[in-house]
């Protein structure tokens, strides 16, 4: 950064002619925010340049206490010294992502046309709810809707909405879900008149490997965990047509009404996809509400090679999407796609002062009638810049390079004799563990969790941990098309290097509390 002070006072006068001593954004101060992005760029620079891991490998009990001598009621007074403890507090030891060897959640590098948008949407500070807040951005946002809605193929009665995330987007899948039910089947108005008696008797059903937010979102809309049926998985971790179709008849012989059906679109372990084709079949025949989670699979909707794994997806009732995922944007990007438009208003509020009901009438498109949300970010800005600039093609292109990538790793996991590996990835996960020969169960679920700590605290790399069937297993997830072959083949003899350590440490510390032999005489 600069040797001179950035202030980031604006210029201009107020009334009376004295300068106005508050940092706002405005024509009057283009000149402070250019110096100001100026200084964020070089740090960014500096510190991007600088990374050698994904992760510094700090421990809460390390960064906490340098929070103890900021006090907010006292400012720096000028840009510089603010971005100096920025970079102290926060960037030094920040999660990069865009690192080859962060192979751990589902984070994904952010294209730079994102992060170009993102820069354009909290300078204006657009709120997407309504018309008089927004005007191009609410038809950017409805475009790129009706963009997602024909390629997944939900017909011309399709609409959505953007959503902050996947949990977002399925609570409001739920909710829908519930009060057409509610209403089809009994007459009867959640909005208006609450739960209905008989709301205790709704299922959903979802495998057993879906994302916790299907419990979550029962739980907010007043049905509890216990209406979230799960439903057996089969050997490739996708949920059994045979298994869905029992519980499904064992809920009406039960005297329950089925609500819904979870279907996954890669599932945050195993990346797996449920089988979409047959849960639509069973849907349909039961008339049962069916939605698919593809937060995590939403990106093979650009892709040339594997676009066949989401057939079925366009019989949905409603879609989740997670463009923060594998299209490859900047969190907070999703959004909830329904097949019949007419569904969204359950979820409308007519305020006076905001969205009135005449200004329906007059024809303004206020994007508050069909969000959970009434404020909202212009994220869509990101994902029209990205699709302008770069295409989707080449987004789907970028998928295709992860999920080859995974498979590359497989074999690789297949050719070590203490790795074992308990799934052939699907889209872009593994799912594998430390296991050298003799070894048992008990020091095996101890190791493993260490061997992930170890290389977090090493910054060297970045994997995630899981447990399936009680066993503790380590995972790589790939969302980076610059991550290599060679950057997996560091990582692997990481985990065995740590491994190692931890095998030998285990085995002395059994041994020193190993119970002394007694011998009879």
């Amino acid at each position: 950064m600069s040797d001179q002070a950035v202030p980031f006072m604006p210029s201009r006068l107020d009334g009376s002619g004295t300068a106005e001593p508050f940092p706002v954004f405005g024509d009057f101060s283009v000149s402070d925010y250019r110096q100001g992005m100026q200084a964020v760029m070089d740090l960014l620079q500096h510190r991007l340049e600088g990374t050698t891991g994904p992760f510094s490998g700090i421990l809460p009990g390390e960064l906490a206490p340098l929070f103890s001598r900021v006090d907010l009621d006292c400012p720096l007074g000028n840009l510089e010294q603010a971005l100096v403890e920025v970079d102290d507090l926060y960037l030094r030891d920040a999660v990069y992502f865009h690192h080859p060897r962060y192979l751990a959640h589902l984070n994904c590098p952010v294209t730079l046309p994102a992060v170009l948008a993102e820069a354009i949407q909290s300078g204006v500070n657009t709120a997407v709810e309504t018309w008089d807040q927004s005007a191009g951005a609410t038809l950017i946002e409805q475009a790129l809707v009706d963009w997602t809605a024909k390629r997944i193929g939900l017909g011309e009665e399709a609409d959505g909405v953007f959503t902050t995330g996947g949990t977002q987007s399925n609570l409001m899948a739920m909710l829908l879900a519930r009060d057409h039910f509610c209403q089809r089947r009994w007459h009867h108005c959640t909005r208006e008149q609450g739960l209905p008696p008989e709301s205790s008797r709704l299922r959903i059903f979802a495998s057993e490997m879906s994302h916790f937010s299907v419990q979550k979102a029962a739980s907010l809309l007043g049905l509890g965990y216990q209406a979230v049926v799960p439903v057996q998985s089969d050997r490739y971790y996708r949920m059994d047509p045979q298994a869905l179709e029992a519980a499904i008849l064992r809920c009406k012989a039960e005297g329950d009404y089925p609500l819904a059906v979870v279907a996954t679109a890669g599932t945050t372990d195993f990346g797996s996809i449920d089988p979409l084709p047959a849960t639509s079949a069973l849907c349909r025949a039961h008339d049962i509400w069916f939605h698919v989670d593809a937060a995590y699979g939403c990106g093979l909707l650009n892709s040339r090679r594997h676009r066949h794994s989401l057939d079925g997806i366009e019989q949905a009732d409603s879609v989740t999407v997670d463009y923060h995922k594998s299209f490859f944007q900047p969190v907070s990007c999703s959004a909830l796609l329904v097949r019949n438009r007419h569904h969204l208003s359950c979820v409308t509020w007519h305020a006076d002062y905001l969205n009135p009901f005449c200004a329906r009438q007059e024809g303004p498109p206020n994007l508050v009638d069909k969000s959970l949300q009434t404020t909202r970010r212009f994220d869509a800005l990101k994902l029209w810049l990205t699709l302008r600039t770069v295409g989707a093609d080449a987004l789907g292109e970028a998928f295709d390079t992860v999920i080859q990538r995974a498979r590359q790793a497989y074999l690789l996991l297949l050719s070590e004799p203490d790795i074992q590996v308990i799934h052939q990835p699907q889209l872009s996960t593994l799912v594998f563990r430390y296991q050298p020969a003799g070894v048992d169960d008990q020091t095996l679920n101890r190791i493993n969790p260490a061997i992930r700590s170890d290389i977090m605290r090493s910054g060297k790399a970045m994997i995630a941990g899981t447990r399936v069937h009680d066993r503790q297993y380590l995972k790589f997830t790939l969302l980076n098309p610059q991550t290599g072959l060679a950057d997996i083949r560091a990582i692997v003899e990481l985990i065995k290097q740590y491994g190692g350590q931890q095998l030998v440490a285990s085995q002395a510390h059994a041994s020193q509390h190993a119970e002394p032999e007694v011998i009879c005489e």
